[in-house]
């Protein structure tokens, strides 16, 4: 029975039909399974790629997406580790140990650390997607960001990985070893068991990608692999190599809201957002561009400078990485998802005020010297706006512009090259989807002796490998709360609640079908539609064990 079932769940099958996998009979006999890859950027924007809108030159991930189905409406968490949470166990972060990120529990509520689903680690209750394919003959290896738990039992090669360089921690130097460690300013990073150190000419984007490359190089090439590049560009600290920053030099000085409407123009002509979108006001929270001082301006475009060159670095490495796949002869037979872990960042030091006694002690922050080694600067609102553009809001929230994130996934021998998909699509469908085209089972309800949660997300495989075109788009039923914070999807209708200072503590109900920024409130007009969500959230939160925090224990007082 098991080996039926694998024959049925086989790629050939999933991907190509019926008549496809007959025609040869090498199909039918070789067992080579598809290989995993996931390419996760750190806080990049939705419009921050040329393929979603933006001004940076991406050509290497613009063919990437040019060759995938490009995901119009990819949701993830709000922040970082709850999205690697899902993206790693398919299932809500509420579940899998990140109902809260461990540092803002630590600090502000750690009375929520004792709550199931709030340990701020990756826990036992689910089987990571390395682990999963791991016990099916797979390789699987790591490079960039964990943030999933750091003490023994928690590191990547605990949780599945064969080998891996991890960043324990939420951000870090691109340039250096120090990191966001309290209190010291210490980053830590583990080379599959054993704490490492990096080389004396650590660039962030480079060192992962040169990592992976190794890992390929030395791997069983007999056996499949996963490969997880979780890159922490262009997540600030803001830093690039000072060649990378001089190619971008100038082009920011019209100031971030001319960048804005320049990026929601260009979503228009690609079709992203209805020609007829009204250009949305500047909020209230961000300082109109002209009424800053010189001095101000030049300074804050500088900071754009870093952030598009480490952007343009990012997209660089990866169309390394693709092109060693290639010329290996393993990209037709991958897998290959791209992704963000959340919308853009829109913080400064009035939000983390913890971080400044270290800019104090490490970094000199002056005009000339932003973007090198021993400088901290996070580029703001102003800028994080134009790499939401038509979304509302940033990281942090569950409004459009913290959750819907760029993405684009390719199948192997995938005919739908170019696509787009409208429909709803979350980062916990990553792990069925992986699992659905290396015709594997999930595990649940147990796996390695212990009892584990069966996956929420859904295959992508049938969803986006339909016959006809254009791709058919699934309703999608999904829920959100972080930091107080919340929303809910149905179909094309969603309720959002934001909590200050950038919202009002409010429900309000959208319709994202025709209003995508989220900016008409139509709770007034539709009630019993407002209500059904708000008890459709309810419900969600009784599922997945959300706990109550007041306001006051979220990470906007950090």
């Amino acid at each position: 029975m098991k080996d039926l079932l694998v024959y049925l769940f086989s790629p050939c099958l999933l991907l190509l039909g019926l008549s496809a996998c007959v025609a040869s009979e090498k199909e039918t006999t070789d067992p080579t399974k598809p290989n995993i890859i996931v390419i996760v950027a750190d806080d990049l924007g939705m419009a921050d790629l040329g393929v979603f809108g933006g001004e940076i030159q991406t050509p290497n991930l613009d063919a990437l997406a040019n060759q995938s189905i490009t995901l119009r409406s990819f949701h993830t968490a709000a922040t970082c580790s709850p999205t690697r949470s899902m993206l790693m166990t398919g299932t809500d972060n509420h579940i899998a140990g990140m109902g809260s990120m461990r540092e803002f529990m630590a600090r502000s509520a750690p009375h929520l650390m004792k709550k199931p689903g709030y340990e701020g680690v990756l826990n036992q209750r689910v089987a990571t997607l390395p682990e999963i394919l791991t016990s099916e003959g797979y390789q699987a290896f790591m490079a960039g960001k964990w943030h999933l738990g750091d003490d023994e039992g928690e590191l990547p090669v605990d949780r599945g990985f064969t080998h891996a360089f991890a960043l324990m921690e939420g951000g870090a130097s691109h340039m250096s070893d120090w990191g966001v460690k309290l209190p010291k300013g210490e980053a830590t990073y583990y080379n599959d068991n054993k704490v490492a150190s990096l080389p004396k000419d650590f660039y962030s984007t480079v060192f992962y990608t040169d990592t992976m490359i190794d890992y390929l190089d030395k791997r069983d090439k007999s056996r499949p692999f996963m490969a997880y590049l979780a890159y922490t560009a262009p997540h600030w600290p803001l830093q690039a190599p000072a060649a990378s920053i001089a190619k971008f030099k100038g082009q920011y000085d019209d100031g971030y809201e001319a960048l804005f409407k320049a990026r929601f123009q260009r979503q228009k002509e690609l079709g992203l957002i209805a020609k007829d979108t009204p250009l949305p006001p500047l909020p209230a929270y961000i300082p109109a561009w002209d009424s800053l001082s010189a001095a101000q301006q030049a300074e804050s475009s500088r900071m754009m400078e870093v952030y598009a060159a480490m952007v343009a670095d990012l997209d660089a490495q990866i169309g390394r990485f693709i092109d060693e796949l290639k010329q290996r002869g393993e990209y037709d037979n991958s897998l290959i998802v791209f992704m963000s872990d959340n919308g853009a960042e829109d913080g400064d030091f009035n939000k983390f005020r913890v971080f400044l006694p270290i800019v104090k002690r490490c970094c000199d922050n002056s005009l000339e010297n932003i973007g090198n080694a021993n400088s901290f600067v996070m580029y703001g609102a102003g800028w994080a706006r134009a790499g939401s553009a038509s979304s509302a809001y940033a990281k942090g929230t569950n409004a459009e512009g913290g959750i819907r994130t760029p993405a684009f996934i390719r199948f192997p021998g995938d005919a739908h090259r170019g696509e787009m998909y409208q429909g709803v699509v979350s980062v916990m469908d990553i792990l069925p989807t992986a699992l659905h085209v290396a015709g594997i089972q999930h595990p649940a309800p147990t796996f390695n002796g212990r009892t584990v949660a069966m996956p929420l997300g859904m295959s992508l495989v049938s969803i986006l490998n339909q016959p006809d075109l254009p791709l058919t788009p699934v309703p999608r039923s999904l829920g959100w709360e972080l930091f107080s914070g919340k929303a809910y999807i149905d179909g094309d209708w969603k309720i959002t609640l934001v909590t200050p200072p950038r919202g009002d503590n409010q429900w309000h109900l959208y319709n994202l079908s025709k209003d995508p920024g989220e900016s008409l409130d139509l709770k007034a007009q539709y009630p019993e539609k407002f209500e059904e969500l708000k008890q459709k959230w309810q419900k969600y939160s009784q599922e997945t064990g959300v706990q109550d925090i007041k306001v006051g224990d979220t990470m906007n007082d950090h």
